[in-house]
């Protein structure tokens, strides 16, 4: 069901796609879509699932994807306007519906990492647990890493890095929130065979991270994966993290 979600910033309806779990007081999922998607791009993935767990799940749009051909580039791409329509998103959900407010999850890949990464940052106390997974770290960094994105970077951030918007890109950046996101309750998950993110991006930010908070519940999986994730694993490890689990849990498999 596609809901219209108005900005507590500008007032704008902001859509999302909610997903209602059958029984009440049960755990609420945020799936972020990737770098060049929307609400829609996570559906096939995580539905199947939705008859097995029973959780609510929520699929928001945070301004569309971080490409040239969207209009709102500028407000998207980890901008303060797409970190709050995840919150009004979320806040709606809690409003019109009976979840379980203390197991609100999150989980992103790629682009959706970079975001999940950010609203640990954000909102570090707010979600019960974040999967963060081959996620972009710096912003800077990775538009002189892989060359295919650097227009689209340029047109989110308002050109390449200069004295006008360097700390717009550093606001964007996970790795400059470093001392926030040790708060949350994360794992970072990287493929070590990563072509379009490099995992030294997931590597650094947890070494600085152990280095701000070694007693952090912040955890780091370098597997053996490229630019993917597994999600039957990732619904594992969400089913691990929750206080109480359904019935029909249970019998999820990798």
């Amino acid at each position: 069901m596609e809901i219209l979600v108005p900005s507590s910033i500008d007032q704008t309806k902001q859509p999302s796609l909610f997903y209602k779990a059958s029984k009440k007081n049960m755990p609420l999922l945020v799936i972020l879509h990737t770098w060049s998607y929307d609400r829609y791009n996570q559906i096939n993935d995580f539905l199947p699932y939705k008859k097995i767990i029973n959780w609510n799940m929520l699929f928001p749009e945070f301004r569309g994807p971080n490409l040239l051909s969207n209009h709102m580039g500028h407000q998207a791409c980890g901008s303060l306007l797409a970190k709050q329509d995840i919150i009004d998103a979320i806040d709606y959900i809690k409003k019109h519906n009976n979840i379980d407010e203390e197991q609100i999850m999150l989980v992103g890949s790629s682009g959706g990492g970079h975001m999940a990464l950010l609203m640990a940052a954000y909102r570090p106390n707010l979600f019960s647990f974040i999967i963060a997974n081959c996620s972009v770290t710096d912003i800077n960094k990775w538009r002189n890493e892989n060359t295919e994105y650097t227009k689209h970077v340029e047109h989110c951030l308002w050109g390449s890095p200069n004295k006008d918007n360097i700390k717009d890109y550093e606001y964007r950046s996970p790795i400059f929130h470093v001392k926030e996101i040790a708060k949350a309750n994360l794992k970072i998950i990287h493929g070590k065979y990563d072509q379009s993110v490099p995992f030294s991006h997931s590597l650094d930010l947890y070494n600085q991270i152990a280095k701000e908070n070694n007693k952090s519940n912040v955890t780091l999986e370098i597997n053996e994966l490229t630019h993917e994730w597994v999600i039957s694993e990732i619904i594992e490890d969400l089913k691990k993290s929750t206080i109480v689990i359904s019935d029909s849990a249970s019998s999820i498999s990798k």
